[in-house]
């Protein structure tokens, strides 16, 4: 990627990351099914988050009086409507699911960048896979995490798009195009330049579902997880991956 990458219209948190987490060619996920559909659960908390349609008080998310997200109202409207505030975690794993991920991906190819390829199996089942079809937004969005990564580098770190570390636990979640300096939930404070909420919070969500060392392979692990642990939404698919992991161990010893 060079500085000639056109730009595309912005992707949302959970496209931004079903991009990512998808084969080019294939369309597979580059991850376990689980991982990404318990992510891109959290990826919508964050979205909506960074859109100040909710926000997390205490330990409990509780809806504010802002409008979301078209693309994610849905989601809003089943926080909205719950008696009783539930935490990040449970809300993770409330909305993640199958056809929350396929929406995503349909909306995306709607817009010419992914392509919907259906497969048959023995003339029975059919499985949807997404290759892409516009490699632009997600050239665009590489090169965002590049230049957000080499902002915040420790000092002595060599750069470049495959060797670049994460952002430290003071950088900034704040300053993105539209998104107050004062987002709550954002990780922690103090935005270096070229940092936007937006990116940081798509770095916290690829490293807590483990796809950022495979798309930056040198980047500073100890950090990335200081990051992930400071922004509840990827806090929140940590430990609900954590404990479906715990389950899938124990069902393998019975």
């Amino acid at each position: 990627m060079d500085a000639e990458t056109p730009q595309t219209p912005e992707l949302s948190l959970p496209q931004a990351f079903l991009l990512l987490a998808t084969n080019d060619k294939d369309g597979k996920p580059e991850v376990p099914v689980f991982v990404l559909r318990t992510t891109v659960a959290g990826a919508v908390l964050a979205e909506l988050e960074l859109a100040g349609a909710l926000t997390l008080q205490g330990k409990r998310i509780r809806a504010t009086g802002s409008v979301p997200p078209p693309d994610f109202q849905h989601e809003l409207e089943l926080i909205r409507g719950k008696s009783r505030p539930h935490t990040p975690k449970r809300w993770v794993a409330m909305l993640e699911g199958r056809a929350l991920v396929q929406r995503i991906y349909e909306t995306m190819a709607s817009r010419g960048i992914v392509e919907q390829v259906g497969e048959r199996h023995l003339g029975l089942f059919r499985s949807t896979r997404y290759p892409e079809k516009d490699h632009g937004p997600e050239a665009a969005l590489l090169q965002q995490l590049e230049a957000a990564l080499r902002v915040v580098l420790p000092s002595g770190a060599a750069s470049g798009t495959a060797g670049a570390a994460v952002p430290d636990t003071g950088a900034a979640a704040a300053g993105g195009a539209g998104v107050p300096a004062e987002t709550p939930g954002a990780a922690t404070a103090g935005a270096a330049a070229g940092s936007d909420a937006r990116t940081t919070a798509l770095i916290a969500l690829l490293h807590a579902a483990g796809r950022l060392g495979k798309l930056f392979p040198a980047a500073d692990r100890v950090r990335a997880d200081e990051l992930a642990k400071d922004y509840w939404p990827a806090r929140a698919v940590e430990d609900e991956l954590r404990l479906i992991r715990l389950a899938q161990e124990e069902a393998a010893t019975l």
